[in-house]
């Protein structure tokens, strides 16, 4: 039986668990749920809408004889950087293998070799142990988990979506579903539990390789329901994202360095062996910074440069075999790999930070789970190890399987206010200050992205992260102060609002993305400049070294920094 995809207007005010995101995280997480539970899947596009379907490298798991969890283990605590928690890597690499086997029985096609799965190797890993289907892992898997989720009765599905906020009981703090934002209406759906999958939030960034809906939604929300979030200064910079002038920057899989492509500057010169001796083989922010580095040191304007990534080091019929996808892209906006070198710059590709969670994906909120780039689980440390992201939201979604919550009880009003009440005529008048704002808000949502790439993104600084801070506080007072603004802080879950025509409701939507940005943006330079060292995916020019005073998690509670063991058997969970 198929699984309904639902409009505005059909939706249920109650589900027994929502689930926020539906990228890899949030589709496997409905799968694992128990088929006893009515689930509701909120997606602001379609379904499979999120980073995911993006990765290219593969999914990380030690399988060969030749590797071992212990040795994965060894590889992402010393990426990590001192900040993992050993814990949860430990389970993440011991059930990796058992990820793999449940994603092959769904139907998966990892690609093979002599009828055995063939794996690559990627930078700071020991051992090749990197399971690929070509270069576009990251669809296979979410193609397979969309078709799935299908065919659950249980799972309906809410697309072109959007969370505006948690429901949380007033008089106990936990959380008791959300008030979503779905074909021109605001809904209040009730939840026993509600669990965040929404990404990253690389739109931060000027230069990013995620998509357009990662606006870090998910962290925002639970920022403001003031659940703990961590290390949130910690966002790691992919080296090689496609650099041509009005082009996307489409990410050049790391895979293909392991497969022997070489980092040259224009001159040809393997520069990247000045920085470490691994050179392009390096740790992704040491590459990073190496680029960067480099660029400040040859390019006339550092800030529009690019290097080489040169692939005819690698025999072309294996790089057809292995990148078909990054040969078309490629060819599709002018470079042809097999007879000249792609540029290449670094961009904003993964936060390690996120909402702080348990082993069993618990916030620091009752009812509240968050899986996923969303989640800062421990595993990533400072610096995330190639192609454990997709490892971790299989690992920790399984988790599911056991989560019990209580069926819903009780019914949430489903009448609809129109605009000829009192509460449509406010929203009309409403909708006319909103049409005079908009381009306040498109403004700050145009320049933040290039504050943010400037003052926190590869290279750090005391003076410009303070700068910055101060103009972000500005612009989130500046729009709550607006009546847009009240509106998504002050919503009330006393009624469920339907507007006549679009245009509000697109408008509240970018005005609801822009102020969580604004959190985000606020919440990681204020991390970043509480941080004075260097650590994996936080670099400051003013504390280049790793202080030993720092190997501790920096934890926000609404806006308050404190200080966390790593490793410690009680934390702030």
């Amino acid at each position: 039986m198929k699984s309904p995809d639902y409009t505005s207007s059909n939706i249920p005010s109650d589900f027994d668990i929502i689930i926020v995101g539906s990228g890899s995280a949030g589709l496997y997480a409905g799968l694992c749920l128990p088929e006893k539970y009515r689930v509701g899947l909120v997606t602001k596009g379609k379904l499979g809408t999120g980073s995911s379907k993006w990765a290219q490298g593969g999914i990380a798991a030690a399988m060969a004889p030749e590797d071992s969890p212990q040795l994965h283990l060894e590889d992402t605590l010393k990426a990590g950087v001192g900040l993992c928690e050993r814990a949860a890597v430990e389970f993440m690499v011991e059930n990796a293998p058992e990820a793999i086997a449940s994603l092959l029985e769904l139907g998966v096609a990892f690609d093979r070799k002599n009828n055995k799965l063939a794996t690559t190797l990627e930078a700071a890993h020991s051992r090749s142990r990197v399971l690929h289907s070509q270069d576009t892992t990251g669809r296979a898997i979410v193609d397979i988990l969309t078709a799935r989720i299908s065919e659950r009765p249980n799972i309906q599905v809410l697309s072109y979506a959007f969370a505006l906020s948690l429901w949380q009981n007033p008089e106990t703090g936990r959380c008791q579903g959300i008030s979503l934002l779905c074909q021109n209406q605001i809904r209040w759906l009730k939840a026993n539990a509600v669990i965040l999958a929404t990404g990253g939030c690389g739109q931060i960034f000027a230069k990013t390789t995620n998509p357009s809906v990662s606006t870090g939604d998910g962290v925002a929300l639970a920022w403001r329901a003031r659940a703990a979030v961590r290390d949130l200064e910690f966002v790691q910079f992919h080296p090689t994202a496609l650099s041509q002038p009005g082009v996307p920057h489409f990410l050049i899989s790391e895979a293909v360095r392991g497969e022997g492509a070489h980092l040259v500057d224009g001159s040809g010169r393997r520069f990247a062996f000045d920085y470490h001796p691994k050179g392009e083989l390096a740790p992704r922010d040491v590459v990073s910074r190496a680029i960067f580095n480099h660029l400040e040191k040859t390019a006339p304007d550092p800030a529009t440069a690019n290097v080489y990534l040169d692939l005819r080091a690698i025999a072309p019929d294996r790089v057809s075999y292995r990148f078909p996808n990054i040969i078309e892209k490629c060819k599709q906006w002018g470079v042809d790999v097999f007879s000249q070198p792609i540029p290449v710059a670094p961009a904003a590709h993964y936060w390690m930070g996120g909402v702080a969670v348990d082993l069993m994906n618990a916030t620091s909120i009752p009812g509240l789970y968050a899986i996923g780039e969303t989640a800062s689980t421990g595993v990533h440390g400072a610096n995330r190890l190639a192609s454990n992201s997709l490892l971790e939201c299989i690992v920790f979604a399984a988790q599911l399987l056991s989560l019990e919550v209580e069926p819903v009880s009780g019914r949430v009003g489903t009448a609809h206010h129109r605009v000829d009440s009192k509460v449509g005529e406010s929203l009309t008048a409403f909708q006319g200050d909103w049409n005079g704002e908009i381009e306040i808000l498109e403004l700050v949502r145009e320049k933040l992205p290039a504050l943010m790439w400037h003052s926190a993104g590869i290279c750090r600084t005391q003076s410009v992260l303070e700068e910055a801070i101060s103009q972000v506080c500005s612009w989130r007072w500046k729009l709550a102060d607006l009546e847009i603004g009240k509106y998504i802080l002050n919503l009330s879950a006393t009624d469920n609002i339907q507007f006549e025509s679009d245009i509000a409701s697109k408008q509240l939507k970018m005005a609801a993305e822009t102020m969580n940005l604004l959190d985000l943006g606020y919440l990681i330079l204020k991390s970043a400049a509480f941080r004075t060292e260097s650590r994996g995916g936080h670099y400051r020019i003013d504390y280049p070294e790793t202080a030993a005073a720092w190997e501790v998690h920096t934890v926000v509670e609404g806006d308050q920094i404190e200080l966390f063991p790593v490793n410690a058997k009680k934390n702030h969970l």
